[in-house]
């Protein structure tokens, strides 16, 4: 089964013979790939293989939304990750595209961060089932590999919320301390 490996998320006007220029860029195929999660917003794709079955797609999100995707079949070593991520990070800055979101992050200028939620804001109260820093991170969608500036710019995002307040003791202590160090 396909399972995202490295997506970049960007915003910004295209038109047809743009979208079909960054396609060209990227060596894609004309054609939506039939397979995989968001499939059904794929414009063009291309298979390979790098150690294991690879799939490198353009979707359209919306009217100004783009993803720039590899789909791996497998495992994929981390030297093909890193080069999709600086190949699909370039080709959506060379055609004026804002990236939004590089997931999964390697740096704070990749994470997306959710406006604030504002005072009066519904659910303001911890319900989740934590009270461990390590227990929080799947949560903030923060794998364990991720650079501490990653899961720095995460976490401080959490702590600006007004739920925040209401988080256990030991997990706000823990938090201070991750954030301190």
């Amino acid at each position: 089964m396909l399972w995202p490996a490295v997506r970049v998320l960007a915003y910004g006007e295209l038109g047809r013979e743009q979208a079909a220029e960054l396609a060209r860029l990227l060596g894609l195929d004309q054609g939506p790939r039939s397979e995989g999660p968001g499939e059904e917003a794929s414009l063009a794709h291309r298979t390979f293989t790098d150690g294991v079955r690879l799939v490198l797609d353009l979707s359209r999100l919306g009217t100004t939304g783009w993803l720039l995707t590899l789909l791996a079949e497998g495992e994929p070593g981390p030297q093909v990750v890193e080069r999709h991520r600086a190949l699909l990070s370039d080709a959506a800055e060379r055609f004026g595209l804002s990236v939004v979101q590089v997931d999964p992050p390697r740096t704070a200028g990749e994470v997306f961060l959710p406006p604030p939620a504002d005072e009066g804001s519904i659910g303001q109260s911890w319900e989740l089932p934590f009270d461990e820093l390590d227990q929080l991170w799947p949560h903030l969608g923060v794998r364990a590999d991720a650079p501490r500036e990653v899961k720095r710019v995460k976490l401080e995002a959490m702590t600006r919320a007004p739920v925040w307040s209401s988080a256990p003791e030991r997990l706000r202590r823990q938090a201070a301390a991750f954030l301190r160090a």
